[in-house]
């Protein structure tokens, strides 16, 4: 019976196959059987079989209780490590706080006639430009301009800051507090914590200013309608550059090799660049109304795939189940539907846009020749190809968590050795490793 047991869990060869059983695959990998958390040796333990993994590669940076540690500013700046160490990004970020508090409180002080300071472009939106309805205080406007990107630099230091603020200070305590002991776990399980409270935030703050348009519910004609919409409510517009920003900071971590890469390494840095094509596209050429449309439509789906993650980590196998149930409709909705419906827009309603906006005048805020609906159609397009290689994948889990009842009490190939895995492990009276993790 039990040479049967290990014939049928046999690795399979193929593609899609070895992606399924691929421990580092970023979507796939957490749904693997993680180990229990209680898990006691007993003779009547059958093993599933352990496919050989490579030695743990040397981490990229040394750290401290899972807190890479720095080797000063000036060195983590010329290397990158900034991005990582959070006492380096913190450090970045208050400078210019400080900068900006000395020149609004002392600089009055000394020039009567001071200019505004030079560092509020950091840490506030800019270019506010006069409202459409005529009242600037109730109802203020803001257009695209070059001092965006210096905001968007101090926002990727606060991304960079805030990721590990909440992978290493809540996420770890969290993942200890409930058994996992892997250092490889307890980063996979910060990731997710710290990838589900961004896209929570970030798909309700989505909802709310789409509330505040005319989309309001994916009422697609409204992209085009009344183009070109170049005056942003200043909700809309931070809200569009901290994405941007989010969104640069984790392309800054892929191609940087600022950790430790996954084996779906090409598939995260495609994704990550067509997300930044369709970001910063959209936002030059005055279509933050699709855009923020499109972010709301990947974001919350991505809140319950990322929940979903967690529960498989703590081994929380019923209430996975019913949050997967959620997950998988919620994500067919979202991420095809909607998705759908906006690609059926572009290529139909893109006529729908002024004859007097049909022309190639950026000095205007007007970019929209013909051919811009191609432009605008194929980066949502190649997302949904991405999205459907990833529904295939979630559908072949579903199907083996009704069919199979995976997401057992086998030990799963874990993603690396861990270190203190290479030691000998305690032996049981049996002579069996006793499962510790």
């Amino acid at each position: 019976m039990a040479a049967q047991t290990l014939q049928a869990r046999r690795p399979r060869t193929g593609t899609i196959s070895r992606i399924e059983t691929d421990p580092s695959h970023h979507l796939t990998g957490p749904f693997l059987p993680q180990t229990p958390l209680d898990a006691l040796d007993s003779p009547f333990d059958v093993p599933a079989p352990r496919i050989p993994s490579p030695p743990r590669a040397k981490p990229l940076f040394a750290s401290k209780n899972g807190t890479p540690t720095s080797e000063g500013l000036l060195r983590d700046l010329r290397t990158w490590r900034w991005v990582v160490v959070p006492s380096s990004s913190l450090k970045l970020l208050l400078i210019p706080v400080v900068l900006h508090l000395q020149w609004i409180l002392i600089t009055p002080l000394v020039l009567p006639d001071a200019p505004p300071s030079p560092f509020a472009p950091m840490l506030f939106i800019s270019h506010p430009t006069p409202s459409p309805t005529g009242d600037d205080v109730n109802d203020p406007r803001y257009r695209k301009g070059y001092l965006d990107l210096v905001f968007l630099a101090y926002h990727i230091i606060l991304w960079s800051f805030v990721r590990q603020l909440i992978t290493i200070r809540l996420c770890r305590p969290v993942a200890q507090y409930f058994g996992l002991k892997k250092e490889t776990k307890l980063e996979r399980f910060g990731e997710q914590g710290y990838a589900m409270i961004y896209f929570a935030f970030f798909g309700l703050w989505g909802m709310r200013i789409m509330a505040q348009l005319p989309t309001w519910w994916y009422q697609p004609q409204y992209f085009w309608i009344d183009y070109p919409h170049w005056q942003m409510k200043p909700e809309l517009k931070r809200y569009y550059l901290m994405q941007a920003a989010y969104w640069c900071q984790q392309l800054i971590v892929l191609l940087f090799k600022l950790e430790k890469p996954r084996k779906d390494y090409n598939e995260l840095v495609a994704h990550h660049l067509v997300t930044l094509w369709l970001v910063g596209w959209s936002y030059l050429i005055n279509l933050t109304l699709i855009g923020n449309a499109v972010y709301t439509s990947m974001d919350i789906p991505d809140t319950w795939l990322a929940l979903t993650k967690l529960l498989n980590y703590l081994r929380m196998q019923r209430t996975q189940m019913v949050i997967f149930a959620i997950f998988l409709t919620i994500w067919t909705y979202f991420r095809h539907y909607l998705n759908l419906v906006m690609l059926y827009s572009v290529y139909k309603d893109f006529d729908l846009i002024p004859e007097t906006a049909r022309f190639w005048t950026p000095s205007e805020g007007v970019w929209m020749l013909w051919w811009m609906r191609w432009q605008i159609f194929m980066p949502i397009l190649l997302l949904q190809c991405l999205n459907l290689f990833w529904y295939f994948l979630i559908l072949r889990i579903a199907y083996r968590a009704a069919t199979q009842n995976d997401l057992a009490d086998e030990r799963s190939d874990d993603e690396d050795s861990d270190s203190e895995d290479a030691k000998a492990k305690p032996k049981s009276k049996a002579g069996k490793a006793v499962k510790t993790d």
